[in-house]
């Protein structure tokens, strides 16, 4: 397993237009991504499950993936919310 940690700097965190576009990427990954913070976890392939996560700015969150590809798999995930800037 592969893991990353990074905190949200989008203005608005991430609400649910960048999660689709976040969920369609994890789709596309071939090793399965989590998104956490330090209360609760969710797959990043799932757009409810994000959403309940309320990822505003300055949350800290740590992506992690396994299976094939999975440090690519974290840096993918890792570069998008990093671009994430609205």
């Amino acid at each position: 397993m592969t893991s990353k940690t990074l905190t949200i700097e989008a203005a608005n965190g991430l609400h649910a237009r960048p999660v689709s576009e976040l969920v369609k990427l994890a789709k596309s990954l071939g090793a399965v991504v989590y998104i956490a913070t330090p209360c609760r976890q969710a797959r990043a392939d799932s757009m409810l499950g994000i959403l309940s996560l309320g990822l505003k700015k300055g949350t800290e969150i740590t992506i992690s993936a396994e299976g094939n590809g999975e440090e690519d798999a974290v840096n993918a995930v890792a570069g998008f919310i990093m671009s994430v800037k609205e």
